[in-house]
């Protein structure tokens, strides 16, 4: 630890945030699993993720307005707020993808979807991991190790989604093609946000080992 660690303590709110923050994501993340899974109740099941939605907001904003109020932060403040913004993306994106899915009235998920959720699901798991590991940095390697997976899951999304759209233009019904085919680009958009927030989290892992 240098003198200047020693003489300004570093204001560790951020982290507090923020693993509140890749918390909530995960949740969502889980609770898409459980309704593309179960396709019934939609309007309420979208509306719970829709509630994490607005907590992951008001958290992003607070840490926006701790970031405007702190002089000394633990992370760089761009580090501070590309992390931010992408975690909020994850979320926006899952949130999205639930909404298409009832006011497109489809009547049922398929297995594309099921895929995509899970894998989404699994990559927000090892962000909440790493986010978790940002406060310390005792062990970089763990964190890049999650980073890694993160980069795996969006690879196998984007195979998701390459046999998702080819199996869909299979199908005669145009409308149920624009209606699929957006919720699953949504669904791999969330994974393409989840592999930029890994790339944050691999830079402070880097910068501050």
């Amino acid at each position: 630890m240098g003198l200047r660690e020693l003489l300004i303590p570093h204001d560790k709110i951020f982290f507090d945030m923020f693993e509140r923050q890749a918390g909530v994501v995960k949740e969502a993340a889980w609770q898409l699993v459980a309704l593309t899974e179960d396709f019934t109740n939609v309007k309420e099941k979208r509306h719970e993720i829709e509630k994490l939605e607005h907590k992951g907001d008001q958290i992003t904003h607070d840490i926006y307005d701790q970031l405007n109020r702190t002089f000394i932060t633990p992370l760089d403040p761009e580090e501070i707020s590309r992390l931010a913004s992408a975690l909020d993306e994850v979320l926006d994106y899952i949130d999205g993808s639930t909404e298409k899915m009832y006011y497109y009235n489809i009547g049922a998920t398929d297995a594309h979807m099921i895929e995509l959720a899970k894998l989404i699901h699994m990559s927000t798991s090892e962000i909440e991991s790493a986010v978790k590991s940002i406060r310390s940095i005792k062990d970089p390697r763990y964190i890049e190790e999650r980073c890694i997976e993160v980069n795996r899951l969006e690879n196998l999304a984007d195979d998701v989604l390459a046999h998702a759209v080819t199996d869909l233009f299979k199908t005669n019904d145009a409308i149920t093609i624009i209606k699929f085919k957006d919720i699953y680009e949504h669904l791999e958009t969330a994974t393409d946000y989840c592999e930029d927030v890994a790339n944050v989290l691999s830079d402070i892992a880097i910068r501050h080992s």
